[in-house]
This record gives C-alpha cells, sequence and structure tokens, in this order.
C-alpha cells in the first residue's frame, strides 16, 4: 500500500513529551503536520532532522503547521527508553511534541512506522489540512525543498486542498525546476 495522497492512518504511541495532551492527526485538521520519525541514537536525525524539525516549529505560525517527533525504535531497544528519550530531549532543548511509537507486538518495527511503511530514520511525512499524505521522504531532505512543499501547501486555497488527494507535491528537483524561469515558478 503506497500512502502517497491518501488518509494518513492515525498515530499509535505509547506517551508524549512536550505536550500537555496526547495529539491525533484528527485533532489537527486544519493544520499541516510534519511528522519527523527519528531515533535519538540517529546520527543524521541528530545532525539534520531534528535541528530541521525544530526550525519549522519556529518558523511557521502554529496555528497552520504542527511538528510532531515521531521517536520509533527499531533497534537498540534496551537504551532507548523513555527515561533515556526525556534526558535526550531536555539536552537537545527539543521544544516541539514527540510522541513515542507503540511497539509491535511481533518484530522490531513500531505500530506507526509500520503503518506508514517507513523505511528508517530520519523519515519525514508532511500531512495536509484534509489529513491527507502529501510527501513522504527517508533520509535527509534540503531546508528550502521541504519550506517549499509545506509553503504551497498552506497557501493552496480550500478548495484545491479537497481535490490534492490526486497531486503529489514530492516532485524531483529536476521536475520543479521545469516549471521556474527568471520570472518565477509556476505550481
Amino acid at each position: 500500500m503506497h500512502l502517497l495522497n491518501q488518509q494518513a492512518p492515525e498515530l499509535q504511541v505509547t506517551s508524549w513529551l512536550n505536550s500537555k495532551t496526547a495529539l491525533s492527526l484528527e485533532s489537527l485538521r486544519g493544520k499541516v503536520v510534519i511528522l519527523h520519525c527519528f531515533q535519538m541514537l540517529c546520527p543524521g536525525c541528530v545532525q539534520h532532522g531534528l535541528p530541521q524539525a525544530g526550525a519549522i516549529h519556529e518558523l511557521f505560525d502554529p496555528e497552520e503547521v504542527q511538528v510532531i517527533g515521531l521517536h520509533s525504535v527499531f533497534e537498540h531497544h534496551s537504551v532507548m527508553n523513555e527515561a533515556a528519550l526525556r534526558a535526550f530531549v531536555a539536552e537537545y532543548r527539543i521544544k516541539f511534541p514527540i510522541a513515542i511509537d507503540k511497539s509491535a507486538e511481533r518484530g522490531a518495527i513500531p505500530l506507526t512506522m509500520r503503518n506508514y511503511k517507513l523505511q528508517g530514520t530520519p523519515s519525514v511525512v508532511v500531512i495536509d489540512q484534509s489529513g491527507v499524505v502529501r510527501m513522504m521522504h527517508f533520509g535527509q531532505i534540503s531546508d528550502l525543498h521541504l519550506g517549499n512543499i509545506i509553503g504551497r501547501i498552506i497557501a493552496e486555497p480550500r478548495s484545491q486542498q479537497d481535490v490534492a488527494a490526486n497531486i503529489s507535491l514530492d516532485n524531483s528537483a529536476a521536475a520543479d525546476s521545469d516549471k521556474c524561469d527568471d520570472q518565477g515558478c509556476k505550481t
């Protein structure tokens, strides 16, 4: 099952950090949701993904964009527990909500990570205001590319968002550059 342009599966988590209440995708309708899947021992997450998620959290209007960190442990289970994550979040001064992905009864891949068919960490999922998955990316993605995608979704007229299930914004940079010239870019 390919999730692009389909309703995002609800998060399956055991607990939340940096949030007074449990969040749900349903409760976040009307906002663009940036789901950043990470592990605290993942170098790419620590060096690039988490700072990028933090920048999105700081730069975009919280009425329009909600960043959620999803701590999905699929290796080194014994050392990546909630207490260690709390210390990590405090040490790195992470301010956005962090969900702890629910462990699977069988296998190493946690439930939300499995439901989204994520390949590993870091991974970014962009969910639009109507709850539709508009982009999924494994590995590092440039700040400019991700910011462009978020901005384009925010700028869409509401009627276009209802049609968005038929449009994928995760075009390659080459495809996007075909739409640009000296006068600017066309969507």
